[in-house]
Order: structure tokens, then sequence, then C-alpha cells
């Protein structure tokens, strides 16, 4: 039996090459994966291809002659970026997924995976459903110019599985972390963050956290990301599908940092510092429909994911490059 050749768009992403290199060690698929401005990662099952996906010849040079497309390419930072430069995620991230979503209808891909996230979601102590998105009650502010691009694109890859053959999937995925994340801090989420604090600062030292640490959010481990997307390859049965996939329940900002310091070993106190950027929304998601339709939940504890995160972290990130501030 053929090998899938499979195309990991941004596979020296965080997301991507978490899913290329799962991808690389099952027998029944090809890996190929793209990157344009960090250097591409040595692995002889790999195949790595410098490609501008902003470039429509790039982009159907890329695409021709695949079976799978995991779109995890995208232009993404922190709280600070989406507070002050907001613009940053709208244009590229809607030039290179509309040129991708047509190359794969125009080239006859069979199935597209396309990560959105859940920055359209208003703030929410209940868990939210897929269905629970209403265009009428809008975006919060700092999320707005992302939050209606992801939901531009979503509608996108709906409107080429009406007039196509090609099968999408639309994972709204929660905080994801593990492996490969950003750990830097002008860049990075709130575990990837909350991580280098916590690794750089010796026992007896002080954290400061950003704002007061009331916000929640869902963490869900990267591993449990990848699993579903192999799901999603093998048994979405419509051309069209929107997930959420996340832990099911939040966890608070605060509590997340006092969890890593005690997993962590040290002995750290805490500092809030009300005058850097956050985001003081809260949600966490109902995974029902990936149970119900792929027989998915998150396997990954969060104590278990810190700790496997840590000890990635210890091995693979050079702290001496990496500056608190």
């Amino acid at each position: 039996m053929s090998k899938k050749k499979v195309l990991v768009c941004g596979a020296t992403g965080f997301i991507g090459r978490n899913i290329a290199e799962n991808f690389s060690l099952r027998s029944e698929y090809e890996v190929y994966g793209t990157y344009l401005d960090t250097n591409p990662f040595d692995n002889p099952k790999i195949k790595m291809f410098k490609v501008d996906l902003r470039d429509p010849i790039q982009v159907d040079n890329i695409v021709r002659g695949k079976d799978i497309i995991i779109q995890a390419a995208a232009t993404t930072s922190g709280a600070k970026d989406i507070i002050t430069k907001p613009y940053c995620h709208v244009t590229d991230n809607a030039v290179i997924n509309s040129l991708i979503f047509r190359s794969a209808y125009e080239t006859n891909i069979s199935h597209v995976i396309f990560f959105s996230c859940t920055v359209m979601y208003q703030s929410s102590d209940v868990p939210i459903k897929e269905s629970d998105f209403n265009a009428n009650q809008g975006i919060y502010p700092n999320y707005f110019g992302v939050g209606w691009t992801k939901v531009y694109l979503e509608k996108m890859c709906e409107f080429y599985s009406r007039i196509g053959d090609t099968k999408f999937t639309v994972l709204r995925h929660s905080n994801v972390y593990g492996p490969y994340d950003k750990f830097d801090l002008e860049h990075s989420h709130v575990f990837g963050a909350t991580m280098t604090k916590v690794m750089m600062t010796p026992h007896g030292g002080q954290i400061v956290v950003w704002g007061t640490g009331e916000e929640e959010r869902d963490l869900i481990h990267v591993s449990d990301v990848v699993d579903f997307v192999e799901r999603a390859l093998r048994m979405q049965q419509d051309r069209f599908d929107l997930v959420n996939v996340g832990a099911g329940k939040a966890i608070a900002v605060r509590d997340l940092v006092r969890k890593m310091i005690t997993l962590s070993g040290k002995e750290l106190s805490l500092q809030h510092d009300t005058s850097k950027p956050t985001i003081k929304t809260s949600l966490f998601l109902d995974i029902s429909r990936a149970r119900e339709r792929y027989g998915w939940e998150p396997k990954i504890s969060l104590d278990e994911g810190i700790r496997k995160t840590m000890a990635w972290y210890r091995d693979h990130i050079d702290m001496t490059k990496l500056e608190l501030k």
C-alpha cells in the first residue's frame, strides 16, 4: 500500500513540529514540511522545503501531489503583541490560508486540517459549545482582528468543502502547550511565559505575574491535539467539521503559577504587576462533539503535562539566552 503524502505547513513551529515528528513515526505517511524564517530541523523522515506561503506560485508548487494538508503555519504571539500590535495576526494569516485552501481545492487534496482557536468565543463561566458563538454578540475588543480573521477562515473551509470533494476539519483548540512551545516572554502565551519564569527564577526568588491572575484558561497538551488530528483524518465522515479541542476545564492563571512552582520543587514568592498587558477573559470548552464523533478526550492531565514540559525544557532550552523582564 502506498504511503499518504502529508504536507505540514509551518513544520518548524510549535504545533507543526509536534505534528510532523509524530506523523514521521507512522509507517502509513510520507511527511513533508515547510519553513521560512526559522531554521529547518534535521529529521531524515521529514522532507523540508523553504516556502513563502504568501506567494501563490510557491503554494501551488508545494501543495501539488500531496494527499493531506495539515495547516499549522501562522503568525502568532502572546498578549503583548495582541494588545500593542493587533494587526500582526491579521493580514499574513488571511493571505496564507486563502492561498492554501484554494490550492487544496484546485488540486483535489483529500483532507485539510486547519488550526483555528477560541478567540471568537465570549468570556464564560460555563463550558462553551461550538454552536455558542454568536456573531451578533461581537468579539472581545483585544481579539477583534484575529477573531474575525479566524471566523472568516473557518467559513472559507466550509465554502470549499461545499464546492469540492476535499474534507476540511477546523479545530477550535484551547491554549496548547508542550515541547517546542514559545518560551521567550515577548511572544509566548501564558503557559510558556510562566514556565520560563518558574524555570529561570532561583530558589527563594520572586515571580512577577502580569495582571491579577484571575483570568482562567483551558490548557491542552500538544500530544492530545496530535491524537485528535490523527482521529479526524481516519474518522471524519462529512466534508466539513468544526470541533472544540481542549481540556474541558479551566484553571486561573494564578493557580497555574502556583502549580508550576510546586511541581518545580522551588520555594518562590509571587508579585502581581497590574500595569502589564493581560487579556481578562475566561473560558473553557465543551468537548462533547470531539468525544461523541471521534472517541477523543484528553489523556494528559495538567500535572503530568507540566512535568513533561519541565523535563523537556531542561533538556532543550538554553536558559542563558533567555532574559526575564
